[in-house]
């Protein structure tokens, strides 16, 4: 069976530092430039041309302070801060480019889902249907606090939250407006047929809503969805809700194993196997040939700053990095924040110890280094394994997504592993050819009300 084109996603955040903290110092990165809308619309044009399909913007609302010096020690090292607000950047970046698709994180706490559903719908209609949301739940306390909370919710707590969110935005995009709604009647003056709006009545634990969704439907309706969680709770959330779940495979095997049990999820849920494209994330150090990749990876390696990659990995699970002993067994380890990095490190070698030190590590052991025809090889082994497409992180800006573009994507299309010519239709006709652009009938955004 030949291979089918890989999902090419940017990953990135707007803010100094995404994951290879230390590299902003390179003279060669506009890392630093991330105030800079300049530096923005070259790299989508960039990416746009290069044959990207979509840019994927994480985002948090605040920044670690589980190690002894707290958010300080976080700002001190520019750890995913200072950092700009993504849906302000989008809509610009949506302005410069005609094909390129933009996944939005945008968390429960952020905004009233009100608000959000007419923000996204009114992205959704600027771009063309060239819009995604990825749902996150928020997991660090300085995020909860931000918001009024006194602390964050337990793991399960926040995933029911999700839960009622995703109610009351569905209910507002998929049922508020009829198709045809819209009769722009000059004679009359008449713009709407007002039997075909209905106001949502929403009582629940944690939002009330009474309104008629304020913006028109746009292309979608509902934008892509995406999700990224990894525990148990979080794959059953992605194989209810979500079209495109991020995941981080330790190697091919142990992300096949991922993907096999999601799958066996969503017919639980009234889905089909293949409504539901799994991406993983991975950065790639090319070089023209093997062993020049191999030095260049030792660079950045060398280049990283250790104190601020435990402070990363200390936010993103919930323990200070800084002052255990990294050589102590991760095994039996329960966290009440982000509990899918811990097991995927456990079930990439099922059966052997593994250590605080391999999980702080995590960050940089998603890598791919060679010359273009050996990354082609390993990025069709992720192929195999059941990937859909690839969040690619960059460890600078523009350059590792130059790099890729130039070096290896021409090896990819040889092999079909990466897409040719020109995209049309919306985000979700690209994702899946033939069923247009809207949710099918069986995902529960369609299924409500009935």
């Amino acid at each position: 069976m030949s291979p089918r084109p890989l999902i090419l996603n940017a990953f990135l955040t707007q803010n100094l530092s995404h994951i290879h903290h230390g590299k902003w110092r390179d003279p060669s990165s506009r890392n630093v430039d991330f105030n800079d809308l300049s530096a923005w619309t070259e790299l989508v044009e960039a990416l746009e041309h290069g044959g990207f399909d979509a840019i994927f913007f994480a985002d948090v609302l605040g920044f670690g302070d589980d190690t002894a010096g707290g958010w300080r020690e976080a700002a001190r090292y520019g750890v995913q801060f200072p950092a700009g607000d993504p849906a302000a950047l989008v809509p610009a970046l949506v302005a410069r480019t005609s094909e390129l698709n933009f996944v939005l994180t945008s968390s429960i706490l952020k905004e009233h889902p009100f608000v959000f559903a007419r923000y996204i719908a009114t992205l959704d209609h600027l771009s063309g249907g060239r819009i995604g949301w990825n749902v996150v739940t928020s997991s660090r306390r300085t995020e909860a606090r931000a918001v009024g909370l006194a602390e964050i919710s337990p793991h399960a707590e926040r995933y029911a939250m999700a839960e009622e969110y995703l109610e009351v935005v569905y209910a507002l995009l998929e049922t508020s407006w009829e198709e045809g709604a819209i009769i722009a009647d000059r004679a009359s003056g008449e713009y709407l047929d007002d039997r075909k709006l209905h106001e949502i009545h929403h009582r629940g634990a944690h939002w009330t809503v009474d309104a008629v969704q304020q913006q028109a439907p746009s292309p979608q309706r509902t934008p892509v969805l995406f999700q990224a969680g990894g525990s148990p709770v979080g794959r059953d959330f992605a194989a209810r809700h979500a079209e495109g779940t991020f995941i981080a495979g330790h190697d091919p095997a142990s992300a096949a194993r991922v993907i096999g049990e999601t799958r066996a999820l969503l017919a639980k849920h009234g889905r089909r196997a293949d409504d539901l494209r799994f991406i993983q994330g991975l950065s790639f150090v090319v070089g023209s040939t093997d062993e020049e990749a191999q030095r260049l990876s030792t660079d950045i390696d060398d280049e990283l700053v250790e104190q601020a990659m435990l402070i990363h990995m200390s936010s993103t699970i919930g323990i200070d990095f800084t002052s255990i002993d990294l050589d102590q067994p991760v095994e039996g380890f329960q966290s009440r924040r982000v509990q899918g990095a811990v097991q995927g490190l456990l079930d990439s070698a099922p059966g052997k110890p593994k250590t605080f030190r391999e999980l702080a590590r995590w960050a940089w052991s998603q890598r791919v280094v060679g010359g273009p025809e050996t990354i082609a090889d390993r990025v069709a082994e992720w192929a195999r394994a059941g990937v859909d497409g690839l969040n690619i992180i960059h460890v600078t800006t523009p350059g590792s997504y130059l790099d890729f573009v130039d070096q290896v994507l021409p090896v990819l299309r040889e092999r079909g592993l990466a897409r040719r010519g020109r995209r049309s239709g919306t985000f979700r006709e690209q994702l899946f050819p033939g069923r247009g652009p809207r949710l099918p009938e069986r995902h529960p955004a369609r299924r409500q009300g009935r």
